[in-house]
């Protein structure tokens, strides 16, 4: 027996088992295990912005804050949560008609909205913490800037490469057996989108909104809505279009003959 699922396996599980569980999960259910899985993921952005904050170095700061972020989706995956983001592969659930584009957009909306919620409730707790000062609250400032003053092409691509790697990040947990192998699996590719400079919806709700609770002037609203429309988009264009759609038509049922007579 190998030691880990193979490709044409992780597909198989995605499409026949972990997209269709996830459609069928109930209102409550879903929103609950997406506000959680936003908190996951804000964990990781806040702990991300007190380490770059602190080290002097730009390019040691990046991987450091890349590597540290990765906390969320290990979170998410082991302890268990609905991220938006990675459950763009549920559009292989879809190509293999095992649930339908309704409950797959249904399920993103809802998901998306409680991400948000569980975002917005680290926001809060963690402006009451009174942790977020000086230059820790400098650094998220400057974060919030940035991201919701780039141009809608840049987060688009950028936003294309990130859940490329989020959903990879997904991918090498389903081929781990065990929980050390999964946190490797996570572990490299989150750091990568994180340390190259790219946009992830889910941790935008948290960078941009903690910015914007420190200097509510630094950030005007239209900023935050423009990134993470457009991040969202790219986001969804990433995973669901160059690891989901392409892994399903390599490794998916359709991609296998039908047996001869």
């Amino acid at each position: 027996m190998a030691n880990f699922n193979a490709p044409a396996n992780i597909a198989e599980t995605v499409i026949s088992t972990v997209g269709v569980k996830k459609c069928q999960l109930s209102f409550v259910k879903v929103m609950l295990l997406g506000i959680l899985a936003g908190a996951f993921i804000a964990f990781g952005a806040e702990l991300a912005t007190r380490i770059m904050a602190n080290v002097q170095d730009p390019g040691i700061a990046m991987f450091l804050g890349g590597s540290v972020f990765s906390v969320g989706l290990m979170l998410v995956v082991i302890a268990g949560a609905e991220l938006f983001t990675g459950n763009n592969l549920i559009l292989m659930s879809v190509m293999g008609k095992e649930t339908t584009v309704g409950k797959m957009l249904t399920y993103w909306l809802y998901v998306w909205i409680a991400n948000l919620l569980g975002s917005l409730l680290l926001v809060w707790f963690m402006y009451q913490s009174g942790l977020v000062s000086g230059v820790v609250a400098d650094k998220a400032v400057a974060i919030a800037k940035m991201k919701a003053g780039l141009p809608a092409t840049q987060i688009f691509f950028r936003a294309i490469m990130c859940n490329w790697l989020v959903c990879l990040a997904v991918w090498l947990a389903l081929a781990s057996h065990d929980v050390v192998g999964k946190i490797f699996g996570i572990f490299f590719p989150i750091m990568a989108f994180v340390a190259s400079g790219f946009e992830h919806s889910v941790a935008n709700m948290y960078f941009i909104p903690m910015g914007m609770a420190i200097d509510p002037s630094a950030v005007p609203m239209a900023g935050l809505i423009k990134n993470l429309v457009w991040a969202t988009i790219g986001n969804i264009v990433g995973g669901a279009g160059f690891v989901g759609f392409i892994y399903f038509t390599v490794f998916g049922k359709c991609s296998v003959p039908a047996p001869k007579k």
